[in-house]
């Protein structure tokens, strides 16, 4: 396969990049897209130019570093597949190719393809975390759990984090990457006792980075690799609501309190 790469060249988050087009020539439709973009840079080192820098780890899709916008399409054309496992099939001799980072203020570029994600992390330290006793394992049975709150929670769990989700909305939302940390946790009786406050902090925190906000656009779940459902973001919201309404009682309890 011959293809024609249009890709985005950029120094870091302060520069302004560039479209830069490249021949990727004699491509095996077996290669993976990363594989494909291995020739490319292995061939432009030896021709004494920069490689293009490009985000990966696992390459089997699980760990959700490698992500690309392919032709407007974050992780590319093929749907429930990352980057790192689309493989060079899925195109034809002669197409050509725009490569794009996320685009996301709260995903500054670090340089090229590769973005600063780091706004998940924090996200996550404010409060994707249980409280639970130390000590040994308890027995996989001694805590009945409904199955079908363990399933919602094994499909919120599948999140990978690669902020797909963020790349296609239109407000640049993280929205289904929180609804589904929080409703992993919070389907399951070990998240029960920090429910309230995870959304409330969560989500304060995801507006702090300035992600924008969520308008049922759904174009998150059509891109998300591991098909995570919009509904989880309601039942974001709907934990957001009571965790709001039950720390408004508590304030105004405690200025009343206060006041006598």
């Amino acid at each position: 396969m011959n293809l024609t790469l249009h890709v985005w060249r950029q120094k870091d988050a302060a520069a302004a990049g560039r479209f830069v087009t490249y021949p990727a020539s004699d491509i095996s439709p077996d290669m993976s897209f990363l594989e494909m973009l291995d020739v490319v840079n292995e061939r432009l080192i030896l021709m004494g130019g920069e490689p293009i820098a490009v985000d990966h780890d696992c390459r089997e899709g699980i760990c959700g570093a490698c992500g690309v916008v392919i032709n407007g399409a974050p992780h590319g054309p093929k749907q429930r597949t990352t980057t790192c496992q689309l493989h060079m099939r899925s195109f034809k001799d002669g197409d050509e190719l725009t490569l794009e980072p996320w685009r996301a203020a709260a995903f500054p570029v670090v340089k090229d393809l590769v973005v600063d994600r780091s706004a998940f992390d924090r996200i996550m330290a404010a409060g994707g975390f249980i409280s639970a006793p130390i000590g040994s394992a308890p027995d996989g049975n001694a805590l009945p759990i409904r199955k079908e709150n363990a399933d919602l929670a094994m499909d919120a769990a599948a999140c990978i984090g690669c902020g797909a989700c963020v790349a296609a909305c239109p407000n640049a939302s993280a929205s289904l990457f929180v609804a589904a940390k929080i409703t992993h946790l919070g389907m399951l009786p070990q998240g029960q006792p920090e429910r309230m406050e995870r959304a409330l902090s969560m989500v304060a925190q995801m507006d702090a980075e300035g992600f924008g906000s969520c308008t049922n656009h759904e174009e998150c779940e059509a891109v998300c690799p591991k098909g995570i459902s919009v509904a989880f973001i309601a039942r974001m919201n709907a934990d957001f609501l009571r965790a709001s309404i039950s720390e408004g009682r508590r304030e105004a309890r405690a200025a009343e309190g206060a006041g006598g």
